[in-house]
């Protein structure tokens, strides 16, 4: 894959988690420091992965976080990030910014990668390649 935006290096924080009738939910706390040819940054507060899981084990997962940092141009902005999907249909990251330099990611298609660390998981956007 080509065409990366971001790698987002995730520390994640202790689960909470419920057990329930129809699925079980976890949600994980983190935080984490993002880099990228056009922007740099870290997680405002804390993100959350929420994880749902399936009777048969099927996970899907939901990452809601905030990004402050500056963009290639040295202006301060923001960068939310909502990421979602499966190792079965893949994930598929939504951005929203607040950054004039940044707006096109808005109307990209995206997709990520995630990568197990020590800490957490590398998060890695990419502009989709529909060629």
């Amino acid at each position: 894959m080509n065409n990366n935006l971001l790698v987002i290096d995730v520390t994640c924080k202790d689960p909470v988690s419920v057990k329930g009738h129809m699925r079980d939910i976890v949600m994980i706390p983190f935080t984490g420091v993002a880099t990228g040819s056009d922007f740099v940054g870290k997680v405002i507060g804390e993100g959350v992965d929420t994880q749902k899981i399936s009777p048969d084990g099927k996970v899907f997962l939901s990452a809601r976080y905030m990004l402050e940092g500056k963009d290639a141009t040295g202006t301060p902005c923001r960068v939310f990030i909502e990421n979602q999907g499966s190792g079965e249909t893949g994930f598929h990251p939504m951005i929203v910014t607040d950054s004039e330099y940044l707006s096109s990611w808005e109307k990209m298609p995206l997709v990520a990668t995630i990568e197990g660390t020590e800490r957490g998981v590398v998060v890695r956007i990419f502009k989709e390649d529909l060629s």
